[in-house]
């Protein structure tokens, strides 16, 4: 694996939110580099900007000053965007925002029909990531009708689907079960994916990345453990 391909890339990046009285913005001239097959941790108090970098990341928000760089390619525009959304799966802090279709299989389906995959290559890849997270008995079920740690693991389901180059994730553990926390660090840790996790769960965080960066301040510090 060649760790000295950069994939993200942030120079610079500053974002406040409209109506923030404060000084200084939430994310102040902040850098960031993750080379292909890093797994990086962020640590960093409620409100310290994690979810608004990943959003920025994604396309999702624009900074104020500041450049994305992504698989080598400066973002800027929504078009920008398009081929960062299909090669970084981007798991969202509230599982209601990424379920959206009744029934749990085509959740999971939408991403690779999305891609351009027959409706039997989508189901194919539905039945396969559901197996892999030991979801099996979930794909008839009615979305809506789920458990909070339920949906939080079709919201995974439906990123792996996407099967990403990259993963972001967003507070991940929220809701799961130390079984079910468990079986996430197998898939993560026996994946070649390169990753960003946002945890407040350090015990996790610790068994699954390498390096880990502390958001505070509006910026990005490397810190030499998660304590």
């Amino acid at each position: 694996m060649d760790n000295s391909e950069i994939i993200i890339d942030l120079k610079g990046v500053s974002f406040g939110y409209h109506g923030n009285q404060s000084q200084r913005p939430v994310l102040h001239e902040l850098n960031l580099q993750i080379n292909r097959g890093e797994r990086v941790g962020l640590i960093g108090p409620n409100g310290s900007g994690k979810t608004t970098l990943f959003h920025l990341l994604m396309g999702l928000l624009k900074p104020s000053q500041g450049e994305i760089v992504v698989f080598g390619k400066k973002r800027q525009q929504e078009k920008d965007f398009r081929e960062v959304r299909e090669k970084i799966g981007l798991l969202f802090q509230d599982a209601d925002d990424q379920l959206f279709c009744p029934t749990v299989a085509e959740d999971v389906a939408f991403g690779p029909l999305n891609l351009g995959k027959s409706q039997e290559e989508a189901l194919e890849v539905t039945r396969q990531v559901l197996k892999r997270l030991g979801l099996e008995e979930f794909k008839d079920r009615l979305t809506y009708k789920l458990s909070g740690g339920e949906k939080r693991l079709i919201s995974l389901a439906t990123v792996l689907a996407m099967q990403p180059e990259v993963l972001v994730l967003d507070e991940p553990t929220t809701g799961l079960d130390e079984d079910t926390v468990e079986r996430l660090i197998q898939i993560l840790t026996s994946s070649d994916l390169t990753y960003l996790i946002a945890s407040h769960n350090r015990d996790f965080l610790s068994r699954t990345i390498d390096i880990v960066y502390h958001l505070g301040g509006g910026k990005l510090e490397r810190s030499p453990d998660i304590s």
